[in-house]
């Protein structure tokens, strides 16, 4: 069954003052609090209604977030909840409530402390990490840092090799504690990836890029390649190469996390042609054009 919209759980228009959500939340809180409906078995499950609204519309953060995406601004737990602990927005019930249910010396309403309750898992917490090129194919750890308020956290997150842009590394137990003593939710951590200077991934391939003059393709030759973890190698080019030719590395490629099999690289050729020639070049090239075959568009649009 389908989230009501929290707009119409408060009864306010969308464009209501945090005032007036305020208010709203306060009016419905009082009449739907279970402790003054102890006979209606629906008042607990209006009033985590109610507060669910309130506790997203009431941060002006989390109210955005609301407005451009609605509920599926995230897959799973409080898709508003911000980093570190406390649960985001704070905000006293009883204040809230006008002392409507007693309890002084710190305890809540029916005499039950702040915090107490049933338990439940804490809320999820999200973050994004960039990590670079290499950690992503070949796997490693990288730090990543969550304010709290006026402190930081430095988290390190293993990263498994073969992880593709958009994925998501989950740590148990480092989200937001847990209500009434409640296991803490778990940091949902989205990786993106730096490029690379010189490889682009095509899943688990890499392809690399590789310039060669003309006498090399019409000839042949054997080049030095990058590889992305053993270093450099050496590339035979056949004779009679065209530009935009690829050859293959086997198994020089992004490791497969299911399969712990590597990908391929594959280095794509470019036929390079200086801008600028010396006679003793322009000669050796006009004497070629004189000596070679055909045109390559010879009847190729006919």
């Amino acid at each position: 069954m389908p989230k009501r919209d929290l707009y119409d759980v408060l009864g306010v228009p969308r464009g209501a003052s945090q005032d007036e959500l305020r208010k709203a939340y306060k009016k419905l809180a009082r009449k739907h609090h279970p402790d003054s409906n102890q006979q209606d078995p629906e008042a607990a499950k209006k009033f985590a209604e109610i507060t669910e609204a309130w506790e997203v519309l009431g941060d002006e953060q989390k109210r955005r977030q609301y407005d451009q995406f609605g509920h599926a601004a995230a897959g799973g737990g409080n898709p508003f909840q911000g980093f570190g602990g406390g649960g985001g927005m704070q905000f006293d019930m009883e204040d809230l409530l006008g002392g409507m249910f007693g309890g002084g010396g710190g305890a809540g309403f029916g005499g039950q402390r702040r915090g107490g309750g049933r338990a439940r898992k804490g809320d999820d917490v999200r973050a994004e990490i960039t990590i670079p090129f290499a950690v992503a194919a070949e796997g490693g750890e990288h730090t990543l840092t969550l304010q709290n308020g006026s402190k930081s956290e430095r988290i390190a997150v293993k990263v498994p090799a073969g992880i593709d842009q958009g994925q998501t590394i989950r740590l148990a137990g480092q989200g937001n504690p847990g209500p009434g003593g409640g296991a803490p939710g778990d940091l949902l951590v989205t990786v993106g990836i730096a490029p690379h200077p010189w490889f682009r991934r095509e899943g688990f391939n890499l392809v690399v890029e590789a310039p060669i003059t003309p006498a090399e393709a019409a000839l042949g030759t054997r080049i030095e390649v990058p590889t992305l973890s053993e270093g450099t190698g050496l590339l035979t080019v056949p004779a009679g190469t065209s530009s935009g030719s690829r050859l293959r590395l086997r198994g020089k490629g992004v490791r497969n996390p299911k399969t712990d099999e590597r990908g391929d690289q594959f280095v794509s050729l470019k036929i390079v042609v200086p801008k600028e020639l010396s006679e003793a070049a322009r000669a050796a090239y006009e004497r070629l054009q004189q000596a070679a075959p055909e045109s390559p568009r010879q009847n190729l649009w006919h």
